[in-house]
Formats: C-alpha cells, sequence, structure tokens
C-alpha cells in the first residue's frame, strides 16, 4: 500500500441531520438518575465529529449546560472515556491524550510514539495549537521536559512537523541508505541523530526507496536491523515511523492486536486508537486486521471487553455480520 492509495474510515456524517433534535434527545438520555446509555451510543457513534460538535453547540444553547461535563459526571469507566472522547475535535483529542500521557504518574511513552510517529505535518502543527490551548503549555516544551536521550531527540524532531512531503529523490535514497546501515553498525550517537533525521524528516515517497535500497545494501529488512541494533523507547519509535510509513493502518492493526494479546487487552490503547482513526482508516484497519491475524478485531473486541463499553466499541468499528 502506498502513501495515496484507498482508505477508509467506519464513521460517516449521519444523513438528514439535525443538532437540535439530537441534542434534545441526549438532554433527555442524561436527565434524572438512571441514563438511557443506549441512547447515547447510538447517537454518539453514528454522527460524525463535526456534527457532534454542532450537537454539543445546540444541547448548550437548548438546556444552558455542557454536554461533555454531563458526560463526565452521569458515566463511568471505560464507557466514560469512549463518550467523552467522541466529543474531542481530533487536534484536541491528540492534545488530551498526550498531556495525560506525560501529566499521570509515570510517563505513556506508547501513546507519546503513537501519535507522534503517525500524524501528518497538518495534524502536528493542529494538535501543538490544540494543546496550548487546553493546557495553555508548550507541547515541545512538555516532550522535552517528560524523556529523555535519543527518544526526546526523535520526538522532538517530529513534533516540529517539518516532513518533507511528496518528494523523491532516487540518487539521495541510496545515500541515506548507506548513512543508515552505517548507524546500525556504528551505533554512535552521532549516528544515532543521523538515523532519526533521515526517518523524521525525508517524505514517504522517498523513505520507501530509501527502505528498498537499505534492502539491497544490507540484505536485511530495516526493521529487522533496527531491532537488533537498537533496544527501548528508542528503538520501538524508530520501528513504528518505518511501519506508517510504509502502510499505516497495518501499524494500527498491530498496535490493537498487541494492546488487546499482550497487554490483557490496554483500554487506552483500543479506546484512542478507535477513536483517532475512526473517520481516517479504521475499516481499513480492521481488514489488516482480519488478514493478519486471522480473527476480526469485532470478535476480539467481543471476547474481552464487556456492557455498554463494549457496544460503544463495536458500535465505532461498525461491525459487519460476518465479522460476528
Amino acid at each position: 500500500m502506498f502513501c495515496g492509495d484507498y482508505v477508509q474510515g467506519t464513521i460517516f456524517p449521519a444523513p438528514n441531520f439535525s443538532p437540535i433534535a439530537d441534542a434534545q434527545m441526549l438532554g433527555g438520555a442524561l436527565q434524572g438518575f438512571g441514563c438511557d446509555k443506549d441512547l447515547l451510543i447510538a447517537v454518539l457513534t453514528q454522527r460524525s465529529n463535526a456534527q457532534r460538535l454542532m450537537i454539543a453547540e445546540a444541547y448548550q444553547s437548548l438546556l444552558g449546560r455542557d454536554l461533555i461535563g454531563d458526560l463526565r459526571e452521569k458515566l463511568s469507566d471505560h464507557f466514560k472515556d469512549v463518550m467523552v472522547g467522541l466529543m474531542y475535535p481530533p487536534p484536541s483529542y491528540d492534545a488530551h491524550e498526550l498531556w495525560h500521557a506525560m501529566k499521570g504518574a509515570g510517563t505513556e511513552e506508547n501513546c507519546l510514539i503513537d501519535i507522534l510517529a503517525s500524524r501528518t505535518n497538518g495534524e502536528i502543527f493542529q494538535m501543538r495549537e490544540a494543546y496550548y490551548l487546553q493546557y495553555g503549555s508548550n507541547l515541545q516544551e512538555d516532550i522535552y521536559s517528560e524523556t529523555s536521550g535519543h527518544f526526546r531527540d526523535t520526538l522532538m524532531n517530529l513534533v516540529q512537523g517539518t516532513r518533507e512531503e511528496g518528494y523523491t529523490d532516487p540518487a539521495m535514497a541510496a545515500q541515506d541508505a548507506m548513512v543508515l546501515w552505517e548507524a546500525c553498525q556504528q551505533k554512535t550517537g552521532e549516528h544515532k541523530t543521523m538515523l532519526q533525521m533521515i526517518l523524521c524528516n525525508k517524505s514517504y515517497q522517498q523513505l520507501w526507496l530509501v527502505f528498498q535500497e537499505f534492502q539491497n545494501i544490507s540484505g536485511q529488512d530495516i526493521v529487522d536491523a533496527i531491532n537488533e541494533c537498537y533496544d527501548g523507547y528508542f528503538q520501538e519509535l524508530l520501528v513504528a515511523i518505518v511501519l506508517c510509513v510504509r502502510d499505516k493502518p497495518a501499524y494500527f492493526a498491530y498496535r490493537l492486536y498487541s494492546a488487546i494479546h499482550d497487554f490483557g487487552f490496554h483500554n487506552k490503547t483500543v479506546i484512542r486508537t478507535l477513536i483517532a482513526r475512526s473517520e481516517i482508516d479504521l475499516m481499513t484497519i480492521r481488514k489488516r486486521y482480519k488478514e493478519r491475524y486471522g480473527k476480526s478485531l469485532f470478535h476480539d473486541i467481543k471476547n474481552f471487553a464487556s456492557g455498554h463499553y463494549e457496544k460503544a466499541l463495536l458500535a465505532i468499528c461498525a461491525g459487519d455480520a460476518e465479522d460476528y
């Protein structure tokens, strides 16, 4: 799959959409002691993010209350995380996830890797703005203070959002591949810097050529070489960048699979991935998941989650009959 290949999400704008009617329904669902969770799922997972923002505005003007505030107050646990997460515009959701990944007890490096290795320049720019607006804090400065070493240098490079776009130089690809190969042999600080500079700054199209040249020069796949040469979060981040360059939906399928199977259902990763990719490439992620792991994502979520939390995740997945 190449960068320009067609990918598809699972959530689309609802036809015949009425924000006022939806806001009234949600107002009813969130009234009183109980709470109609099925109705919340039916409305919020079947509207696009832009439509949800319009519902929140209508809710505020009709009822004089904040929809996110009401969801936070009425819901609990992972179900709350899903419903509240759906209400953020994508850049604000990324900002929210990064903030919580850095401001908790320990830094959640995997969240930083997932987001910064996969987002486009435009997405990174908007996320930095949202982060500042929401938290009055500078994303670069926070990453700098919460991480260290070459892992930090690579994140700092990615968060600039200055990757070349659409540019290729076949002659340069062989040179870059040599630099990568040397960096895997020598492993000095200088080599690590050159390695991350290439992976963070060259266009996806150029890196495709570089990885092919690397294979020709070394007889080895770049991912295997990185895994052999480096370790820790630096290695995980470099591999994530390579996998995103090659096939972003396959990267997220792999992250979901490991979150579900290797970490005993790592809820945060599952929720973040489903929400963040729902309007971009989640349908394609589901396809890759099935091809690669034999079981459908729908089936695996059904096995591990339960109750309204499970219902909400499956609704975002937009499962089909053949997925059971």
